[in-house]
């Protein structure tokens, strides 16, 4: 089995950045990844005391599929966010300012426009992750499992509707189930399988077109029971990752 795919999404709901290599620390996601959000006006978000929140308090596919038609680029070297979008002007934001927070969010909020909560409001606290689930995890896909459950129902699902870190190759649909409680050797790294991802309607939306066109949540529960595809794994030996490189669960833990 071996790595295809490396990408972090620094903003929640935006535009992935596709990576050749990544570094993981134990404990942590991928450095950036979810970093930032567009917190809508009536959510409770407070930078001051940040504690995890669920994704409808955000900008998102499930609630907001719009936003897959935005790109997005941030580079952490200038901390510069770029937000670009058919029918708007682009905006090249300096996130660690104030006014640069303040022009993304309002480019945001022009965006949503109906759909906007209220005036939206940039989003980062340190140490935070605006993440799924409230571990801070990486998350893993075999292409094979999204390939599987396409075919069921005739449809070719672009993996990036499922967001992950981690698409890899080499294994049947749905091998990655058999990891759960286990450790598996990413790269360099060893990190522990501690939960299935669980799908909800921002896979429905097709990330080139913007449009609700699949129904995976529903696809997964009627061949399956559940609506899981992929896992999270938690770093726990951190090291370095790079596309290629191999993947697979501890043989020893395996034989245990």
């Amino acid at each position: 089995m071996r790595v295809e795919r490396i990408s972090r999404y620094p903003v929640k709901g935006l535009s992935p950045e596709v990576m050749e290599e990544v570094a993981l620390t134990p404990g942590q996601g991928l450095p950036h990844d979810r970093r930032f959000a567009f917190a809508q006006g009536d959510s409770p978000f407070d930078p001051a005391a940040p504690v995890w929140l669920q994704k409808r308090h955000f900008a998102c596919l499930m609630a907001n599929a719009r936003v897959a038609a935005i790109r997005s680029a941030y580079d952490p070297a200038t901390n510069t966010l770029l937000l670009q979008a058919r029918g708007m002007e682009s905006l090249e934001a300096a996130i660690n300012t104030p006014e640069g927070q303040d022009a993304a969010a309002a480019w945001m909020t022009a965006y949503l426009g109906p759909e906007a909560r209220g005036a939206l409001r940039f989003a980062e606290a340190p140490g935070h992750a605006f993440t799924d689930i409230a571990t801070k995890a990486v998350s893993i896909i075999g292409l094979a499992s999204v390939q599987d459950l396409g075919a069921r129902f005739g449809m070719a699902l672009d993996p990036l509707r499922f967001r992950a870190n981690i698409l890899f190759t080499g294994a049947v649909p749905f091998a990655e189930f058999d990891w759960m409680g286990r450790e598996i050797l990413l790269g360099g790294a060893r990190l522990r399988v501690f939960k299935r991802t669980q799908r909800c309607a921002a896979t429905e939306v097709n990330p080139a077109t913007a449009e609700r066109d699949a129904e995976p949540p529903k696809w997964l529960r009627e061949a399956f029971g559940h609506a899981d595809l992929g896992i999270y794994a938690e770093v726990i030996s951190g090291g370095h990752v790079a596309l290629g490189d191999a993947l697979g669960p501890v043989q020893a833990d395996l034989l245990g």
